[in-house]
């Protein structure tokens, strides 16, 4: 095998594995987004709260795990505004 060769396997594997990476933070964005706006009614003011509250659980780091039952806190802290 010859340098290019290798360089085109490199690139080429490099390049896989950061697509596999980007598409699997994407959904994860897409499935924690759609979690947050699930436990939001179709009033507009909640959907923006709780889109808000996702974002302030990506800052405080809120493990996967605890994530539905921290988001079900902030919508029932909502509806008792």
């Amino acid at each position: 095998m010859d340098f290019m060769s290798i360089a085109i396997i490199v690139v080429v594997s490099v390049s896989g594995f950061y697509f596999h990476w980007w598409l699997y933070v994407r959904i994860k964005r897409w499935v924690n987004r759609d979690l947050a706006l699930s436990m939001a009614t179709a009033d507009p003011d909640m959907r923006q709260y709780m889109l808000d509250k996702l974002l302030e659980a990506e800052r405080l780091k809120i493990a996967k795990k605890d994530l539905p039952d921290w988001l079900r806190a902030a919508a029932g802290a909502y509806s008792q505004k």
